[in-house]
């Protein structure tokens, strides 16, 4: 099945309902996305199809012929977001960070942080508060490329919001404090 993977086109045999997360790490040999839950809940297998932030572990291989997928090795390691993850500390176990990042590629040109956590909503993160993982992000954000690679004119804009804070000194996004809203990016049409 032909489909562009990473800004190349590729050639993959693999039967149309495997999931897209095997095909990319068994036979095109990208682990790079990691496989968490396995059921759309945790956002680790996040990839770009078509340039919309997609659970990996949903998406039948069938449905991605003739369409483009970018993964976290597609970044090439010199987008301005993986720098900042791992200067303002957005990274601990790196399971999770290859699918955070690849959300935050998809969010729109000039952010805001509610627009950033709507965007991560589907991503859960057992080992930090959010909070370097938001920094990264808005630290990133003006020097940024979009995901398929041109970079956005940085912009006018007023001072960064601040994380709202629980009295125990965590941001209020833990994952124990909040259910994951995938539904946006369950499975593309």
């Amino acid at each position: 099945m032909r489909f562009t993977l990473n800004g190349s086109s590729t050639d993959v045999r693999a039967h149309p309902m495997k999931r897209l997360l095997d095909v990319l790490r068994e036979d095109c040999g990208l682990t790079g996305t990691k496989e968490g839950c396995g059921e759309g809940e945790c956002g680790a297998c996040t990839v770009l199809l078509d340039g919309q932030a997609v659970n990996a572990c949903l998406v039948p291989f069938g449905q991605v012929r003739g369409r483009s997928v970018r993964t976290i090795e597609g970044l090439r390691g010199r987008h301005p977001l993986q720098q900042a993850f791992v200067t303002d500390g957005g990274t601990q176990c790196g399971i999770c960070t290859p699918g955070m990042i690849m959300a935050a590629a998809a969010l729109p040109e000039n952010a805001t942080l509610e627009d950033v956590r709507t965007g991560l909503a589907g991503n859960i993160c057992r080992c930090t508060g959010y909070e370097g993982i938001y920094r990264a992000i808005r630290r990133a954000e003006g020097s940024r490329p979009s995901a398929l690679g041109s970079r956005h004119a940085p912009e006018a804009r007023t001072p960064a919001t601040r994380v709202s804070r629980r009295s125990d000194g965590r941001d209020g996004g833990s994952a124990a404090s909040r259910k994951p809203q995938t539904a946006g990016r369950r499975v593309p049409k």
